[in-house]
């Protein structure tokens, strides 16, 4: 049986160099930053030219604007708690969107409720784009934080992010943005896109899980979300995960290098699949922009009358990995709110598919999907009490 990986929006494979670069860190030089002696100042030395990695990745202009967290959404906690409650005093309004991910839309609902804070949860439009000059509106003279993702993770949407930025800083509101789903992508320059703070996560861009990091453009104060040590320079307690560091700094330098070469290959994949399923699918919806507003690997349909998680399993029993946009696939009857924000009905949301390609995929996958998927969705509407073997 063909094994295929179409989930790259939610993980990718770790880089064997990588992996290779981590492990001296979990056997040999397996000091803690925080000790004096040569062990611990060899992870210190380590950790800073992983920073250094990092920054140069998205071009800013000081390794100390880059702060490394667990996660990406910890990164995302630490942007959007941290900045509200460092400047609460000047103002408590903040501007989102409904289609960002639950990272921040909890940290807001966070902010919400135990601080009364203000937010202002933008609509977006059939594709999920936020109009600028929605946020533009929404400012008002409390307003201390614009935070809008760059990709969305679900429909493959490519934010106006610069545009936005240049909003911010005319009104002299921060600018977070969540910039999971962009490495490896598109070029990612954090003084072009006039952003203020940006959050990453490792294993997006083949390096490992575990590790995220912050950028915080210089001068931006933040309230730490842990208590404890003076580790990364008072913004993050704890002692750091060295290896995983070291991995997001070797996965950073990596992905630079390769990205125009992935990124001409994975377009041609992207839209040989939607084409391909188009074509031979009947009542079947492409969720999100098509071309070059929408990520290079991102594929998302609905397909009327099926169920988003039948189709997963009749997939994965196929041996595809994929995903659903409608959260019934994650043990919830709800469907993804990001479906619910670009209106989609409830049928349709509820027959979702999102296949997110990496480097490691090959035409001949794509064509296997191509000819596998029509006979599952004509077999899962087959089983439909809303189909009865004659589409309407």
């Amino acid at each position: 049986m063909n094994k295929i990986y179409m989930d790259h929006a939610a993980t990718t494979p770790v880089y064997p160099e990588v992996l290779e670069e981590m492990n001296q860190y979990f056997t040999e030089e397996y000091g803690n930053p925080s000790s004096i002696h040569q062990g611990g100042q060899n992870a210190v030395r380590a950790i800073k030219k992983s920073r250094k990695k990092v920054a140069d990745f998205i071009n800013a202009d000081n390794e100390l604007e880059i702060t490394f967290c667990g996660s990406g959404t910890e990164a995302d906690n630490l942007a959007i708690k941290g900045v509200a409650l460092a400047l609460k005093e000047k103002g408590k309004h903040i501007i989102t969107s409904k289609i960002e991910h639950s990272a921040v839309l909890n940290s807001c609902k966070y902010l919400e409720k135990y601080h009364d804070f203000n937010i202002t949860y933008l609509d977006v439009d059939h594709n999920g784009f936020v109009n600028p000059k929605d946020v533009k509106e929404a400012i008002n003279s409390d307003t201390i934080l614009i935070s809008i993702m760059m990709v969305n993770n679900e429909i493959g949407t490519i934010e106006p992010i610069k545009e936005i930025g240049e909003i911010a800083e005319k009104n002299n509101v921060f600018f977070h943005t969540d910039a999971v789903q962009g490495p490896g992508h598109l070029e990612i320059d954090v003084n072009k896109l006039k952003v203020n703070l940006l959050s990453l996560s490792a294993h997006k861009f083949n390096g490992p899980k575990g590790v995220g990091a912050l950028y915080h453009q210089k001068g931006i104060k933040l309230i730490s979300q842990i208590s404890g040590g003076p580790q990364e320079n008072h913004k993050r307690a704890s002692t750091e995960n060295v290896p995983a560091i070291v991995g997001m700094g070797k996965a950073a330098e990596i992905t630079k290098k390769r990205m125009n070469k992935n990124n001409n290959k994975l377009e041609k994949l992207r839209d040989t699949l939607i084409s391909g399923i188009e074509k031979n699918i009947d009542k079947v919806f492409l969720n999100g922009p098509r071309k070059n507003k929408r990520i290079n690997n991102n594929i998302n349909f609905s397909f009327k009358d099926i169920s988003g998680e039948s189709l997963l399993i009749n997939l994965d029993m196929n041996g595809v990995a994929a995903a659903s946009g409608s959260a019934c696939a994650s043990g919830t009857l709800e469907v993804s709110h990001v479906l619910k924000a670009i209106d989609l009905s409830p049928d349709l949301a509820e027959g979702s598919l999102r296949l997110t390609l990496g480097e490691n995929n090959s035409i001949e996958d794509i064509n296997y999907i191509i000819k596998l998927l029509p006979g599952i969705i004509q077999k899962l509407r087959n089983m439909s009490p809303k189909y009865n073997g004659k589409i309407e």
